[in-house]
């Protein structure tokens, strides 16, 4: 059977993986955003289907206002002991509470996972191991890989960190996992950093403390150097299926030529994992992961596929949903107005280091078509809402300014307006305005590899339609607003470890806006695929 990675399209970086029986279960890294910890499920590896979050809390998961970007949620493990799923991670907007690194527990995969343990252990990217004797074993990364026993119930340390690998010899040594494979203990980690240096190292021995042996192949996976279109793969996590098949799953990207950068993020990759002769894992094809791979794999088993359409109809949102840190239960609701999204702007902007009033949903694919319907009357001059592709806000003190471009509706001088803004670091520019009279518009951005185009559409009955700039415009036709470049809106280009999202959002720039902006629904439709040509074909044309 074939299959086609990512099978995780989208920001889902630092994948780790367990099985349940003949189910499946992944998380992946969320950084600045709230809830914490995308948990998926699937029955074959290839098909996955979000099912929540493990963070759902502020006890939980705190990322007040005020931390930086690059805050956040870092590197979970997921792993099923005793019919108990164990998920531990770093958190790195509370650096002096315990080191950052907790676990959180749950019976029920589908229900709420308990309040963080502890576990006072510097570092990040913690793994935890059960051995067969009982024995629990935390590694983390911490000037190398270093290791201690802890009690699982308390999150108490039983023995002394100790430094157990540094590696093949690569920068940045992290992202450990240790198993027990055939009586071995084998640990692989990431290695030359989360970008198109990484790659995965492995190595083994007959204790979990070590000395452990290094692999003659290290690294066992990395795109370094290679023609894929698929770079910087890292930072995996591997399993053996309930068929006995063996699979890994990593991150990687998808650079878009040129320049050779990327936007939608890291994503989870899929790939078969073989043993040699001597006991070594033999990952993918010659050490790389493929777009279209042919393997032994499980039984198909297909989800249903989600609504192009979220008409906000439910008592909680879609796990799709994220807010940007902890949200303020004052600036948002789905109950104010049932079918709606409403959004109460406060001070907060897009570019605070904050919670503005914002929902949002990653980009997943190159070519898309993302639209929602807006109602909104802005009563005082700088009150805005609308729709924005947003990569980060203010990441530190000394980097002023995010990346985003966004169109919305406003009031300046006393009259509504639609404009569209950008804002490149401390580069930012309101490209295009139109003065509009009606309270409700649609909002729209069409994707693809090189740009975002937005445009508006005018909402009103059909021979009354909102006049702008004095003309009357036709309901239904788009109106072409404004475009960006994808690659101004990277991680090259802006910083940080996230990717792309498309966000609700509104202000008040500066002070409470006093009216609330409605959001009817919100489409997001995958468009035809044109084919992206390579960077090494791009740079012989």
């Amino acid at each position: 059977m074939k299959f086609q990675n990512p099978i995780i399209p989208g920001f889902y970086p630092d994948p780790s993986i367990c099985r349940a029986g003949e189910d499946y279960y992944l998380v992946n890294s969320s950084f600045e955003y709230f809830p914490g910890v995308p948990l998926f499920h699937s029955r074959d590896l290839v098909h996955w289907e979000q099912i929540g979050h493990c963070l759902t809390r502020r006890s939980q998961l705190e990322i007040a206002d005020g931390y930086p970007s690059v805050s956040g949620i870092f590197a979970p493990t997921i792993r099923c002991y005793n019919n108990r799923f164990y998920m531990i991670t770093t958190n790195k907007a509370l650096g002096t509470k315990g080191g950052g690194n907790f676990f959180v527990y749950t019976d029920d995969i589908n229900g709420e996972w308990s309040d963080p343990v502890w576990i006072d252990f510097k570092g990040i990217d913690p793994d935890l191991f059960f051995d067969d004797d009982g024995k629990v074993f935390y590694t983390g990364a911490w000037n190398g890989i270093r290791q201690c026993e802890i009690d699982i119930n308390t999150g108490k340390r039983l023995t002394e960190p100790r430094l157990i690998w540094t590696g093949s010899g690569a920068k940045n040594p992290e992202g450990p996992h240790l198993y027990k494979i055939n009586g071995v203990y084998y640990l692989m980690i990431a290695e030359g950093g989360t970008s198109y240096g990484h790659m995965v190292t492995i190595a083994r021995s007959q204790n979990p403390c070590g000395p452990f042996e290094s692999c003659p192949r290290n690294p066992v996976l990395t795109h370094r150097g290679s023609k894929s279109e698929i770079q910087a793969t890292g930072h995996a996590d591997i399993i053996q299926a309930h068929n006995s098949t063996w699979w890994m799953v990593c991150l990687g990207i998808r650079p878009v030529p040129y320049p050779e950068v990327h936007h939608l993020g890291r994503e989870t990759f899929l790939a078969p994992v073989k043993w040699d002769d001597d006991g070594w894992p033999v990952i993918g094809f010659g050490g790389e992961v493929l777009m279209e791979t042919e393997a032994d794999c499980l039984p198909q088993f297909s989800f249903p596929e989600k609504p192009a359409r979220d008409n906000f109809d439910t008592e909680k949102l879609d796990p799709q949903w994220n807010f940007i840190r902890n949200p303020h239960n004052e600036d948002w609701s789905l109950t104010e107005r049932r079918g709606f999204l409403t959004l109460h702007g406060s001070h907060r902007t897009l570019e605070d280091g904050g919670s503005p009033a914002f929902a949002g949903r990653r980009l997943r694919h190159f070519n898309c078509r993302i639209s929602t319907h807006l109602e909104f009357n802005p009563v005082n001059d700088s009150e805005e809402a609308g729709l924005t592709m947003f990569l980060n806000g203010e990441m530190t003190s000394v980097n002023s300014g995010g990346h985003h471009y966004e169109i919305a509706l406003t009031r300046l001088d006393g009259k509504k307006f639609l404009i569209f803004r950008r804002r490149i670091g401390s580069l930012w520019k309101v490209e295009n305005t139109a003065e509009y009279s009606g309270n409700a518009v649609i909002l729209g951005v069409q994707a693809s590899y090189r740009e975002f185009e937005f445009y508006y559409e005018p909402v009103g009955t059909f021979n009354n339609a909102p006049p702008i700039n004095g003309n009357t415009q036709p309901l239904g036709q788009p109106v072409f607003f404004g475009r960006g470049e994808t690659h101004l809106l990277s991680a090259e280009a802006g910083g940080g470890f996230t990717g792309l999202y498309a966000g609700l959002y509104a202000t008040g720039n500066g002070r409470r806006c006093s009216a609330a902006a409605y959001f009817d629904w919100f489409d997001y439709t995958v468009t035809a695929d044109p084919g992206m040509i390579s960077y090494w074909d791009y740079i012989k044309c």
